[in-house]
């Protein structure tokens, strides 16, 4: 995604370490080299407003307004949206309320279509948890550091239920982050528990989050919406793709989550060697034949499958197994129908989308799979 010079220049000029004495700071999140969110929040006593500015699928401003009391559980939230093209400086519409009703708390979401409100426990330290914005964590380690356990549990709202994201201290500055169900972060903090850095790369999200404290951050807002209206949105973080295939009287088809490069390393990097990849995002990749095929001396029946592989630098191995539906983070070694070697080539151009594709050949057929410079592929016959 093509980026404007300057915003590049501002990124690489204000990502500072140094503070100010104000409580007004950023978060620059990062997916490979794209900006994916830069938020902008204040900390006063017993409150926050935190304004985030969200580019995918498109960008997005919304504004964030917490207080809690002196227990530090949550007392209320209001979340408002506001015109991109207007930043933050016109009026918004409230989105999100959450209130305190006795010993639970009343989320309520506002829709032209109708409002849906559920209800929640209201514990302690409650915070609510938001997909790639990282305030939230802010407040969690501003109370990690105060707390003398090497293990702190940090419960968040997400949706009807408040999921545990445990907090594991390794020394004064350096922690570990557990997402319920994502994987683990590497966080570093001041000494007064300000989040410094986060590093989600071993998560499915792999972002990395940097703290600033000076930044031109209503451009940046009009800069984005303007970059969406001149070029194209930031879009959909690793788009559900479905390709069809039809050749020698067989109908083939492929979905899966293709995630893009963004100018990170690609396999053995952010796709790590000699371990099992989901093959794509989100939900598992799933491959569809209408006849029976040959794969190194053995059948695969028609019918549908998931895909899952364990690249190497020299090839890896294909997995091909029975159970169908699932998040590619479930993987049940017992429904395996197979494992086949799978062979890895150079590719040009660059494939800046992760790709599979089913192609004729003289002896049946391949599947390729295709990201950055890198293919690998088996070769099947059709019976």
């Amino acid at each position: 995604m093509r980026q404007s010079f300057y915003i590049l220049l501002v990124l690489s000029l204000f990502v500072s370490c140094g503070q100010k004495s104000s409580e007004e700071a950023y978060f620059l999140t990062k997916l490979g080299n794209d900006t994916l969110a830069v938020e902008r929040f204040l900390i006063e006593d017993q409150s926050i407003v935190a304004d985030v500015i969200l580019r995918s699928p498109k960008t997005s401003l919304r504004r964030y307004e917490m207080t809690w009391n002196e227990d530090e559980s949550l007392n209320e939230m209001t979340v408002t949206d506001f015109t991109p093209s207007n930043s933050f400086n016109s009026e918004g519409s409230v989105v999100q309320k959450i209130t305190t009703n006795g010993d639970s708390l009343n989320v309520v979401y506002y829709n032209p279509n109708g409002d849906r409100m559920l209800s929640t426990r209201n514990r302690d330290n409650l915070i609510p948890f938001v997909d790639m914005v990282h305030w939230p964590y802010e407040l969690a380690f501003n109370r990690a550091v105060k707390l003398e356990s090497d293990s702190i549990d940090q419960y968040m709202i997400t949706g009807r239920r408040n999921s545990n994201f445990i907090i594991h201290r390794l020394d004064d500055t350096s922690y570990t982050l557990r997402h319920p169900s994502r994987g683990v972060m590497d966080v570093t903090t001041s000494s007064q528990g300000k989040l410094m850095s986060l590093d989600a790369g071993q998560t499915t999200r792999k972002l990395k989050v940097e703290r600033a404290f000076e930044l031109p951050f209503d451009q940046l807002a009009t800069s984005f919406a303007e970059n969406d209206r001149i070029n194209s949105p930031f879009g959909t973080l690793s788009p559900p793709i479905t390709n069809a295939y039809h050749f020698s009287n067989t109908d083939f088809e492929v979905s899966h989550g293709s995630p893009a490069k963004r100018g990170r390393e690609i396999f053995g990097g952010i796709v790590p060697y000699n371990q099992r990849w989901r093959t794509g995002a989100n939900r598992a990749t799933h491959f569809k034949t209408s006849k029976n095929l040959m794969i190194q001396g053995q059948q695969v029946p028609a019918g549908e499958y998931t895909l899952f592989t364990i690249p190497e630098p020299a090839g890896g191995i294909l997995i091909i197994n029975r159970q169908t539906g699932q998040n590619g983070r479930s993987y049940d070694e017992s429904r395996d129908l197979m494992r086949v070697q799978m062979n890895r080539t150079d590719f040009n151009p660059l494939v800046e989308s992760f790709t599979i594709s089913v192609t004729e050949t003289d002896q049946g057929g391949r599947l390729n799979l295709m990201w950055d410079r890198t293919v690998y592929f088996i070769d099947f016959e059709i019976l």
